[in-house]
Formats: C-alpha cells, sequence, structure tokens
C-alpha cells in the first residue's frame, strides 16, 4: 500500500525549467528529463485514495494510484505496463496535458496535488530508455482493412489499437509528415517533433500504413475508400478558426493563430511556407488568453518581436483555488505558462473593436475597456486570433455526413457517424479539446470499429473476413493495453 503518511512528509516539488536566456534563444524543450529520484520521492506523496478522484478527472481513466506506488517502490517496469494500459502515448500527455487529474486528486482539497504529470513522463521517458516500448505487431491478421483520416494523437491512437488487432490500418494525412496538430500546431519548444517521430515509427513497426500528402476526401474520394476498405475513420481534428468580423479585419498582418503557429512549426522544419507570417520586429498582439494563445506568445519571443501583448475581453480569472467550492471539476483560474515568465504583457477586459490600418497593414488595434473608460490604442504590426475553433474545416469529409449545430460531426455512443462504416474520433467529434481526450476518443473509437467488423457488418466482403483471431492481450481484452 501507499506510504500512509507519505503526503505529510513530502512537499510537492517539479522538475525545474531551463533558465529564461538560454531557452528564448532556441526551440527545445522547455525543460529537461525529470529526474529519477525526484519522480520517486513525489510518488510517496500519492495517498492511494479507497476512490482515487483521478481516475475521473483523466478522460483516459489513467491508474494513476497504481503505477505511483509502482515508481515508489522502483518497479519501473510495471509501472509502465501500468501506464501504457490506458495511455498510448504517455510521453506525449506527460508534456502537453494540463492535468485534469490534478485537479481532482484529493489531496489538492486542502494541499497542493501530486505530480502526476511529471511522474508519467518520467516512466514513459524510463520505457524508452530501457527498451520497454518495442512494437507489439499482431500475431494473425483479420483480413479487414481500414482507412483513418487524420494522423493526430485521435489517428494515431486508434490505428495502433486497430493494428494490434490484426486489422491492415492506413492513415492518409494531407501534410508531409505525420502528427496533425502534434507536428504543425504545437510549438517545438513544448513538443519536439523527434518524440512524435519515434511513435510514428513505432506504429510503422506495427505494421500501420502512412499515405502522407494525400487530401483523403478529395483524392481519394470517401467513396473511393469505403468501397476499398472495410471501415473508415474521421480524424480530421477541428480546425476551423473561429473570426471576428471587425473593422479592418481584411488588413495584411491580422490572421488566425493556427496560421501563425503553422507557419513557425514548418520553418523550424525546413518544409515549405504557406504565407509569410512573421512576429520578428513587430509588435504583436494576440486576441485570446487560452493555450493557443500562449503558444504563439513564446513563438513571437523567439521570433525577436518588439513587444507582445495578450490581450482577452474577458475579466482575469481568479488566481488563487476554491477547492472546496470546485473540487474534482476542473477550475477557472488564471493559467500561468511558463512561457509567460518570458517577456511580454497580459491584458484582461479590453474588447478589441476595430483593427487600424495603412498602406493595407494593420498598424494598431483599438479597443474598449469592458469596466468602463477611455478607448485604448495598441500598436500591432501583427494580430493573431486566438479566440478559439469553430469545428470542422468545410470540404468533401464533413459535407458528407451529418454535423451538429457545434460545427462538429455526429456521432452515436460508438462513434459511427450518418455513413454506415464511417466513424468518427476527437476533436472532429468533441470540439477542441484536450490531447488525452483525443487519444481517449481514439481508443474508444477503434474498440467500436473492432466490434462492428467482427459482429455487425454482415454485407462486408467475405473475401476479408480472416479464419485466425488476433492475438488476446494478457491484460485482459483486445483493446485494454497500449504498450
Amino acid at each position: 500500500m501507499s506510504d500512509p503518511r507519505g503526503f505529510l512528509q513530502i512537499s510537492r516539488r517539479t522538475a525545474p525549467y531551463r533558465p529564461v536566456a538560454e531557452r528564448l534563444g532556441d526551440h527545445r524543450d522547455l525543460a529537461g528529463p525529470v529526474p529519477a529520484g525526484l519522480a520517486v520521492e513525489q510518488a510517496g506523496r500519492c495517498m492511494g485514495c479507497g476512490v482515487p478522484f483521478c481516475h475521473s478527472g483523466c478522460p483516459l481513466g489513467n491508474l494513476v494510484p497504481d503505477w505511483n506506488e509502482l515508481v515508489r517502490l522502483g518497479r519501473w517496469r510495471e509501472a509502465a505496463d501500468a501506464l501504457h494500459a490506458t495511455n498510448n502515448f504517455p510521453e506525449l500527455t506527460g508534456k502537453l496535458c494540463p492535468a485534469p487529474c490534478e485537479e481532482a486528486c484529493v489531496l489538492s482539497l486542502n494541499d497542493d496535488p501530486v505530480t502526476i504529470k511529471q511522474i508519467e513522463l518520467a516512466i514513459a521517458e524510463r520505457a524508452f530508455a530501457e527498451g520497454w516500448a518495442e512494437p507489439r505487431p499482431a500475431d494473425h491478421a483479420s483480413g479487414r482493412r481500414i482507412a483513418v483520416i487524420g494522423s493526430g494523437p485521435a489517428g494515431l491512437a486508434a490505428a495502433q489499437q486497430l493494428a494490434r488487432a490484426g486489422h491492415a490500418v492506413t492513415v492518409f494525412e494531407r501534410d508531409e509528415r505525420a502528427g496533425g496538430l502534434l507536428r504543425f500546431g504545437i510549438p517545438d519548444y513544448k513538443l519536439e517533433k523527434w518524440t512524435v517521430d519515434r511513435r510514428v515509427d513505432q506504429l510503422e513497426r506495427e505494421g500501420v500504413r502512412f499515405e502522407l500528402g494525400v487530401d483523403a476526401g478529395t483524392a481519394p474520394t470517401l467513396e473511393q475508400l469505403r468501397a476499398e476498405h472495410d471501415a473508415v475513420l474521421l480524424a480530421t481534428g477541428a480546425q476551423r478558426p473561429r473570426d471576428l468580423e471587425l473593422p479592418g479585419r481584411e488588413l495584411d498582418g491580422v490572421a488566425p493563430a493556427m496560421d501563425y503557429l503553422t507557419t513557425r512549426n514548418r520553418e523550424l522544419a525546413g518544409l515549405p511556407v504557406r504565407g509569410a507570417l512573421s512576429a520578428a520586429g513587430r509588435h504583436v498582439v494576440i486576441l485570446g488568453g487560452g493555450d493557443t494563445s500562449a503558444d504563439c506568445l513564446g513563438n513571437a519571443l523567439r521570433e525577436g518581436a518588439l513587444s507582445v501583448t495578450e490581450v482577452a475581453h474577458g475579466a482575469m480569472p481568479p488566481v488563487s483555488r476554491s477547492p472546496q467550492e470546485t473540487w474534482p471539476q476542473w477550475p477557472r483560474l488564471l493559467r500561468d505558462h511558463p512561457v509567460h515568465h518570458e517577456g511580454g504583457e497580459r491584458r484582461w477586459g479590453l474588447e478589441t473593436v476595430r483593427f487600424e490600418g495603412g498602406d493595407g497593414r494593420v498598424v494598431a488595434i483599438a479597443g474598449t475597456p469592458a469596466a468602463g473608460g477611455q478607448p485604448e490604442r495598441l500598436p500591432a504590426g501583427l494580430v493573431l486570433l486566438a479566440v478559439g475553433f469553430a469545428g470542422v474545416e468545410p470540404g468533401p469529409l464533413s459535407a458528407a455526413v451529418r454535423v451538429g449545430p457545434r460545427g462538429t460531426v455526429s456521432v452515436d455512443r460508438r462513434h459511427t457517424t450518418s455513413l454506415p462504416g464511417v466513424f468518427a474520433a476527437g476533436d472532429c467529434v468533441l470540439g477542441a479539446d484536450l490531447i488525452v481526450s483525443a487519444i481517449a476518443q481514439g481508443r474508444s473509437a477503434a474498440s467500436a470499429i473492432d466490434g462492428w467488423l467482427q459482429t455487425a457488418a454482415p454485407a462486408l466482403s467475405r473475401s476479408r473476413t480472416a479464419s485466425t483471431a488476433a492475438r488476446p492481450d494478457p491484460a485482459g481484452g483486445r483493446f485494454a493495453r497500449a504498450s
């Protein structure tokens, strides 16, 4: 059992970030690896609760107390097995997830929560270092072919689960490299791309095929994919940006935040750039106060912007937690990202009313304080709109299936769309959400597709039906493990 006094004797400690001056000079990870000794120490704070609310706080249902205790005891291999039992890519969630599990930690009611996220990352990296994260190809082929459209976390998780069940999986990605937003949305300083390559390589060694630079839905069409595969999974994300219809919106230098983030990632990867968005030598204003806004801030600072200001129209969120009022739910709080300690300014309660220009390019934004007062004018050579997303992008795929009022693909509880044999998962169903939610959706959709192929698809060609079953999983079920 867990150390019953660990949480009383050990204070929360996290691995430090690299010095600001150092990390502003490159695009490498903001932090180094989590020391094993620190992970063991912090795992000792876990109380091993009889009702572990961290399970429900995580969309993946991660077995947090189990692998915390195994780490505390130095049983790293077993910890890696327990971690991978529910999560295909824990090194990615360990870097990118905002950790709702920590907000649901019982210890957070009157103390700092367990450092679940950093322990998770330490286990995942130890698994790779020790060779425990080797590919696990299926022993037998099912004879079924499945097309996955989109190679973000939902598509990758589904592809891996389906391949391990013995199905022949092809992932179609319109960009030159796999990863979706992991590759072309998340800044390199938050996620170095070799971590994505490492998992893509694992999937390929498990039999997943990647068709890159292929705009599935256009060529090949969805009907062609349906004819050539037993099932199709849409995992295309929800990247249609929410726009602002304000005077001056047409000016050069006013652009969706994701266009800027994609440009920066492509430049750093040495890939062709679409457009010429740059913060270098400019005053930058970012409209929005969430994760996307912070990602733009970090990139603009590294590009050499003259100034960077994040502007949110709402009031500043509370600085301190009120766990007795919100626990175990995710509380509304002022979230500080590491880049907020690197520079820039945050403004709250300022409603942007127009963009001002000169010679066709933006030069300033005009805003009105929500609490009243004199109008304000902020110089701006680049304005990035980080005000959220409005659902799936328009195109042949979204036109072929039913889309709900939120602009996302409508599915039933088994991920089935309005087209037979076509399923959907991830942000294209949920709207823009967390990486843990996307992985959970991918795993759930894979299970649904596998079940449908076995029991509810009598019209499929008998020639594709294998006489052998996929390798059973010793952890309990075809989709129980993901290591």
